[in-house]
Order: structure tokens, then C-alpha cells, then sequence
């Protein structure tokens, strides 16, 4: 049964003639009557009353007559939502993100993408980087920005952006109009910490250790916005990614004094399965982050430049 079949036959029964069906589908009477006969013989039995001088429908003609406009409206709207998918009226992203980049850097992504293609899904999985690798291999996610670089041969990364961790604290605090302090000017203070060990948690803690300076971690929280919002209780200091609290610095709500001996850039990368063919608007939002990695790095280096040219 093939869909030209089914559209001669429903243009027959639309037009009441052979004749005229064969010039409304721009084919020849003959090729309309052997069409149809080919889709009776499939179908056993005859769709039409050949007997009357206008084809009238048989019983079985009847039930196909329903059945192949249903198709053919199946095969129409398959083909418009193709249609749509390809020029991103449609679709989805799906991405995993640990909780600062999905918080901190995604919605500046999304807003990008979203202005350009309003009408695609865009999902966001959050789990801790070290999970993100196999959410990608098992194809939860199209592709995951995370704390470190994979190593593993089905994956091929890139990074996107850097940020630098930076000691918080309240504004009042008596630290907050120092230039700078040690780490030996840290060791009777209360720390607030992230429940989930991270690369950047491992730094403070060998740093301090290097200084033989004792950290204390007086309380572990779920959420870095709860981090945040405890320091501005003045309940404690806290080491955070510069991006978690650029508003907050801004707002003055805030400060940050930098330590001396103690300096870790995280690099947030972008991984997705090695040969992976992406649909439209997956792809789409790739290239998006490609064009933000590309910005980002640029505007460092001219920082670094700048900074070198100062001194």
C-alpha cells in the first residue's frame, strides 16, 4: 500500500470522477484507474460500485475512505513537524548541569537561545558533576556542563568558561577592609562548606594544611544560595566560585578579600558522546555554548593583557 494509492483513491472519492482526479493529482485517467485497482487487489476486495455511471463507495471502500484520510493526515502533520524541528519551531535540549553552573552561567545560555529560537523545550537535569559523564553515555542528556574534564574515549569536551574561587564574607565583617589576609589570618574563623566534596574544597583544605593553619568547618549546607544567605547572617566565611556571587558582590551584600597563597581557577567543560549526531536544536544550543567559550576566553585574555600593561 503506498500513499500515492491512498491519495488517488481519496481524490477519486473527493471528485466523484476518475477524470477528474486524474487532473486534480496531474496524472493521466489510466494511471488514477491502475492505482486503484493495484490497492484493491492488496485490500481483496473493491472500494467502488462500478456499476453506477458515478463511483459510488462499497461497504469496504467505506472503511478505507476513513482509514486513508487518517494516514494521509498522519503523513502531513509527520512531515510539518519535520519541517518545524529542522528550522527549530520546535524540539528539545536536554542538558545536565552540577548546581552553580545551572544556577550561575545556564541562564544566561538559555536566554541567548531562547531569543533566537523561542519555541524549543529546553530541559535541565541537575546533578553533581562527578554523575554528569555517565548521564551523557546512557543518553539521559545531550550533552552536560561540568567541574572537570572526562576522561573517557566516548567523550570529547570542551571547555566554556573559568572562574575563580574567592573567600565571601559580610560586609561588616572585620576582614571586609583588608587589602588582602593570610591563611594563617584565617584559622580562628567559622567556615560554612558545601556537603558535596568538590575539587575546589580539596584546595582550600590542602592549602590550609600547607600553612599549618587549622579550617574550621563549623556547618555543611545543601545549596551554595544557602552558603550565601548564612554568610550575610554572619554565621561564617565561605570559598565560592566568583560567578556564584557576582550579583551579591555588586550589590554590596557581600565582599570578598583576596588570600594570599591560595588561588584555584574551576573550568566549567562541555561534554557530549564522541561521533554524536545532534538534532537541530541540540545542535543549535552547542553552537551557542561554542560562541560564549569563545567570547569568554577572548575577554580574559585582553583582561590579561590589560593587567600586564598596568604593571
Amino acid at each position: 500500500m503506498e500513499f500515492s494509492q491512498l491519495e488517488f483513491f481519496v481524490t477519486v472519492v473527493a471528485e466523484g470522477s476518475f477524470s477528474k482526479a486524474a487532473e486534480r493529482v496531474f496524472r493521466t485517467q489510466p494511471a488514477v484507474s491502475i492505482a486503484i485497482r493495484r490497492l484493491e487487489e492488496e485490500i481483496g476486495a473493491p472500494l467502488f460500485e462500478r456499476s453506477q455511471k458515478t463511483p459510488a463507495l462499497t461497504e469496504v471502500g467505506e472503511l478505507v475512505y476513513d482509514y486513508a484520510k487518517r494516514i494521509l493526515s498522519l503523513r502531513d502533520q509527520s512531515l510539518e513537524a519535520v519541517s518545524e524541528l529542522k528550522s527549530l519551531q520546535r524540539g528539545r535540549v536536554r542538558i545536565g548541569a552540577n548546581e552553580s553552573t545551572s544556577l550561575y552561567l545556564l541562564p544566561h545560555l538559555i536566554l541567548d537561545y531562547r531569543a533566537l529560537h523561542p519555541n524549543v523545550l529546553v530541559e535541565i537535569f541537575r546533578q553533581p558533576s562527578e554523575r554528569l559523564p555517565r548521564e551523557v553515555l546512557d543518553h539521559n542528556v545531550d550533552f552536560a556542563l561540568l567541574a572537570f574534564q572526562p576522561v573517557d574515549s566516548e567523550l570529547e569536551s570542551f571547555a566554556v568558561f573559568r572562574d575563580e574561587l574567592v573567600l565571601i564574607m559580610n560586609p561588616e565583617h572585620p576582614l571586609a577592609t583588608l587589602a588582602s589576609v593570610k591563611v594563617e589570618d584565617l584559622g580562628q574563623e567559622a567556615f560554612l562548606a558545601h556537603n558535596v566534596k568538590t575539587g575546589s574544597r580539596h584546595k582550600v583544605t590542602e592549602t590550609f594544611a600547607q600553612h599549618h593553619t587549622q579550617l574550621n568547618i563549623t556547618l555543611e549546607l545543601a545549596t551554595i544560595e544557602t552558603i550565601k544567605r548564612f554568610v550575610q547572617l554572619k554565621i561564617g566565611l565561605a570559598f565560592v566560585p566568583r560567578m556564584c556571587v557576582a550579583e551579591e558582590l555588586e550589590r554590596g551584600s557581600l565582599v570578598t578579600v583576596p588570600v594570599e597563597d591560595l588561588s584555584y581557577v574551576r573550568t566549567i567543560w562541555v561534554t557530549y558522546r564522541r561521533g554524536m549526531t545532534f538534532s537541530h536544536a541540540a545542535a543549535a544550543f552547542l553552537a551557542i555554548l561554542r560562541e560564549h567559550a569563545r567570547n569568554h576566553f577572548e575577554e580574559r585574555e585582553q583582561q590579561m593583557v590589560a593587567a600586564d600593561v598596568s604593571i
